[in-house]
């Protein structure tokens, strides 16, 4: 587990031109929060979308959650102006769009360090054909990558694909990314959900995500959020099954034994370090005192 291990079941997206999203996140129940200063954000409300960040971050309050900003792409005119306003406020991680190799990574961290903070972790968001070519090289350019964000939606739109309920068309680009990030020890988190209205779709995307190895999911909406807790939240059978699986292996060792058959099923020192992981987030995720309604 890296430095930047923490739980991140939900991370959701919050337009810095929303003042009353800004001050309604102070509420929510959510283990991440992005205030977006990027794409989605009209260029009319730019600069104001960049003063209600920095407004936000210097009141405060949003802890224990994650607070992370993303910033617009520094090609555009408002980036590297992004990078200098935030980089040494409150932010726990700055994120930047459009990441697609190694280069992108290093003139990401160069504006940081320009910006006067050498020290602040970024995330990169995994959205075109050619990021998920080019993961692994992404995914180890630079311990300060706290985590990789899938961006979905632009994923498919860029394949010429339909987004279905088995998500079919991207499965082999999420598995990718999700072995580029176990590869170098980065958190991963699977991207939104753009059908507001299907909740059954995204509570199934949500249980997909998990199972592929995700940390945790991407929203665009509040009422998502119980969803995405819910699926990521460590259950008390599985809290109690890996505490199972260390002791039993733990006795197996003690007498000689480099296994043992757990409710039938084979465990080895792998299955120990992955429940110790396991137990971990999950009292993180009960230190934080964030529901999961």
């Amino acid at each position: 587990m890296n430095d930047y291990f923490r739980p991140r079941r939900s991370m959701l997206y919050i337009p810095g031109c929303n003042q009353h999203y800004l001050e309604k996140a102070l509420t929510m129940n959510v283990d991440s929060v992005i205030l977006d200063l990027g794409a989605p954000i009209l260029l009319s409300a730019k600069e104001t979308s960049r003063k209600n960040v920095v407004e936000a971050l210097k009141k405060g309050g949003l802890a224990p959650r994650e607070v992370v900003v993303r910033v617009n792409d520094l090609d555009s005119k408002w980036g590297y102006d992004d990078v200098n306003a935030i980089a040494n406020l409150s932010a726990d991680a700055i994120l930047f769009s459009n990441i697609e190799n190694h280069d992108d990574v290093m003139k990401a961290l160069k504006a940081l360090d320009d910006a006067g903070n050498s020290d602040i972790p970024i995330m990169v968001m995994i959205e075109s054909p050619l990021a998920v070519l080019h993961a692994e090289e992404i995914a180890k350019s630079s311990d300060r990558i706290a985590c990789m964000i899938m961006a979905t939606s632009d994923l498919i739109s860029d394949l010429h694909a339909r987004p279905t309920y088995e998500r079919t068309a991207i499965l082999a680009s999420l598995s990718l990314v999700v072995l580029a990030a176990r590869a170098y020890g980065r958190a991963v988190v699977d991207g939104i959900h753009s059908d507001l209205k299907d909740m059954q779709a995204f509570e199934y995307a949500c249980r997909i995500g998990r199972d592929m190895g995700f940390d945790g999911k991407s929203l665009v909406h509040p009422f998502q959020l119980p969803y995405a807790n819910e699926a990521y939240t460590p259950k008390p059978a599985e809290v109690e099954s890996a505490k199972e699986i260390i002791a039993a292996l733990s006795a197996a060792n003690a007498a000689g034994r480099g296994t043992v058959l757990v409710n039938g099923r084979l465990v080895e020192h792998h299955h120990v370090t992955a429940a110790k992981r396991f137990l971990e987030l999950s009292e993180m995720i009960n230190k934080m005192g964030i529901d999961n309604d």
